[in-house]
Order: C-alpha cells, then structure tokens, then sequence
C-alpha cells in the first residue's frame, strides 16, 4: 500500500475531495481535468452533515464556515406560499456538523486551492481530457489529450477512478452501449441574485409542486451591505425533448423565466422581483442515469456523477460525491489488493446510491408537496386537515434512513478515513 498511485480523470467536487482524501491517507495521486483554468462557475450546492463531517476531517472545516452559510431551517410551502411544514438542519437538528449553503464555483476552488497546496501544482494536471483506458496486469493505462494541442499522452498507475461527470467518457468505456442521460420531462432555470434576507436569512424553501417549483437559499455574503447572495432554481414540466448536450447551461431571458413563474409572489418571497433582479438565467435538463450492475472493473472504477448521477431532489448529489471519495480511500487502506479494495467500496456504496437515485425520481423527500397539490389544489386552512404529521415525518424519515443521512447514523458511525490509519501511512 506504501507505493499505491491512482489517477483520478477529473477534478470537480468527487475527484478533488477524493485526491485530498487519498494524500491524507499517504496514497500517491494524480488529478487530471479537462479545463486548463477551473474557475468559480455555477449556482448554489448544499452540503449535508455527512459530507461536512468529511471535509471537517480534512481539515476544511474553517474554510468552509468562511466561503458558505450554516443552514438551519428546511421549509416546504405550496404554490400559494403557504407552509406544509419546516424542519431544523445541520447543528439545529442534532447532528455534530453543519450543513451548509455555499456556491459551487467557490466550493470547488476551495477544494482546489486545499490539494495545489498539499500534493503539489505538478499534480494537478489542468487542460487534460481522459480519452481511454487499458489493464495491462497489475497497472491500468489511461490516455490524456492536451485540450490545446490535440496531443495524446499515458499516464499509468495502479488504480484509474472516473470522476468526469455525468458525461464520463471512463464509464462511457465501461458501458458503451448506455446512450445519452435520461431525460425526466423537467427544464430548472437557475441564477444567483443579491437579495434581502427572507425568513431569517439562513432558511432553504421549496415551493410549489412536482411539475412546478422554486427552490431558493442563500449561499453567502453578497456585495452590497446586508443583502445575501441567494441560489434561485425554477422548475418546470416541458412538452419538448432534452435539448442537446450542447445547449446545457445556455443563458436565456429572464422574461423566459418571468412568464412562468410570474405569479409567484408569496408574503416571505417576492419571486417575481427576485427573476428580474437577476443578472443572469441558466436553463440546465433534469437528467439522471439508471444505476449499473457494476462501478467497478478490476483496477478501474467510478465515483460521484459518473457513478450515480441523480436528479437534483434532496441535496444529495454533490454531498454523496464527498461519501464516495471517502469510502473509496477507506477500502484502499483497509487492504494490500487495490482489485479487492475497489470491489469493497463497490459493494458499500453502490446500493445506497443506486436507492437515492430510484428515490429522487420520485419526488424524494419533497413528496409531501405532490401529496398536498393533489389533495388541496387551491390552498388549505389547516395543514392538518390535508396532510398529518406522521404522514410528514414518515416521508422524510424514509429517505434519511434509506440515504443513511438519519442523525443516529451520521454522528454514530465510525470514520472513513481513521486518523491513526492516515498518519500512520503518511509517515
């Protein structure tokens, strides 16, 4: 295990996390990304407790309470704005870690920022597509295109693990025949915009229903004194097909967004002002893929949205990325065999993603929305006499227990990535 190496094709949220993880635990680790200058792109992510509890033994923790926000209330209304129930988060609802609202472009550099640091700049090699990969015996070949010169080159080591996104071209290899994302019917428009703190300014709400909604939280300070900048999704059933891949996150008018959603006006949101102040609109598909039988293949394997990629319900997404990176490193120090080693993690984390994933096209723990559209389509007096709390409770009981995101489980189960175990093999 002293000699290891692993490259990682990709560097996004997972394959970073992941080669932080690995230097942590002494494994030689190589990052490749096909952007020669990641920059701070995107919208707002939420991290859960579980994937906090991981970058805190990281050694994240200050970074992350400086880039995001602690969110401390999760909070579902309908259509009309009016509230079907809330729940507390992170620190609030018992669990020994935050959770936290943050922008990804700024998650993703502080990740970046962490490994250049601790592995080297010579490491992280920027500009670099993966094309292929072979096994030849005990090492695995991978072949880089330079994005800039259209030159190829190898690199090989003793594990290969695909972090490259819902359009992995490592898990394109492994299943060739698998065709494009699977498109749920669903266009979300997404912008972040300054706005005045809403609901105690540190809330996340969902409204509305399952064939139209708005999510909105905020991610951090804004530039203007005393404003927050909040992360605004929009969503919505379409008629039409997925755009191509090469139409994802293609800007379009806010008037686009405004003509949907421009009844939406509630006592706490005045989501129509929020649409017009916006600088810019991003329209994105709801996609996912259908879990595989198999991550991994001998010395090569998957993590994060090139192994499960889900529909954005929950979440979860870029938090079981973290769990992934995780749990990955902690099967490769638990044994001298890579092979095995990656057949472990397959077996742990394979399943619990592949659940979410079949849960989240169902609504996931936002089910209660659907239900309450359906029984009260024009508004209600009383939640009560719609929707019961045990029916409440249940529905995101279930998730959380299926998820493994329940407070027993988070706070009570053993660490990953032991401490005695990383330092021991970094020495």
């Amino acid at each position: 295990m002293k000699n290891l190496q692993v490259i990682i094709a990709g560097g996004g949220i997972g394959g970073l996390s992941l080669a932080l993880s690995l230097h942590q635990a002494g494994i030689a680790v190589r990052v490749y990304e096909a952007v020669r200058e990641p920059a701070p792109l995107g919208a707002g992510i939420n991290l859960q407790p579980t994937a906090v509890r991981e970058l805190t033994e990281l050694g994240l923790a200050d970074a992350l309470a400086a880039a995001g926000l602690a969110t401390r209330e999760l909070s579902f209304f309908n259509k009309f704005g009016q509230l079907i129930c809330s729940e507390p988060r992170g620190l609030l609802a018992g669990y020994r870690w935050p959770q936290y609202s943050i922008h990804r472009g700024k998650l993703q550099m502080l990740l970046l920022q962490a490994l250049r640091e601790r592995i080297g700049p010579e490491n992280f090699r920027s500009g670099f597509r993966f094309t292929k990969f072979e096994q030849r015996g005990d090492r695995v070949c991978a072949r880089f295109r330079d994005s800039e010169s259209g030159v190829e080159f190898l690199d090989d080591a003793d594990v290969l693990v695909g972090a490259d996104g819902i359009h992995s071209a490592v898990r394109r290899q492994l299943y060739p025949t698998e065709g494009e994302p699977s498109f749920a019917g669903q266009i979300l428009w997404r912008a972040a915009v300054d706005t005045e703190p809403f609901l105690g300014g540190r809330a996340m709400v969902i409204a509305g229903h399952f064939h139209q909604r708005i999510i909105a939280y905020p991610v951090g300070k804004a530039a203007t004194r005393g404003k927050l900048l909040t992360n605004l999704i929009c969503q919505m059933t379409v008629q039409n097909a997925a755009p191509p891949r090469e139409d994802w996150n293609r800007r379009v008018a806010n008037e686009k967004v405004l003509e949907a959603f421009g009844g939406w006006r509630f006592p706490w949101l005045d989501t129509p002002a929020l649409i017009e102040q916006s600088p810019d609109f991003y329209e994105f598909p709801l996609v996912d893929r259908d879990p595989v039988s198999a991550w991994t293949h001998g010395r090569v394997t998957l993590i994060g949205d090139a192994a499960h990629p889900m529909q954005p319900v929950g979440s979860q997404a870029g938090s079981q990325a973290i769990v992934d990176a995780r749990a990955l490193t902690g099967a490769l120090i638990a044994t001298s065999n890579p092979i095995e080693a990656l057949a472990q993690y397959d077996a742990e984390r394979r399943p619990v993603t592949n659940d979410i994933t079949l849960r989240n096209r169902g609504f996931g723990p936002e089910a209660a929305m659907q239900l309450v559209e359906e029984r009260a389509p024009h508004g209600f007096v009383r939640i009560g006499d719609v929707i019961s709390k045990a029916e409440l409770d249940s529905i995101a009981g279930s998730f959380a227990a299926a998820a493994g995101l329940d407070v027993e489980t988070v706070n009570g189960r053993p660490s990953f990535v032991r401490p005695t175990q990383a330092t021991s093999l970094a020495l």
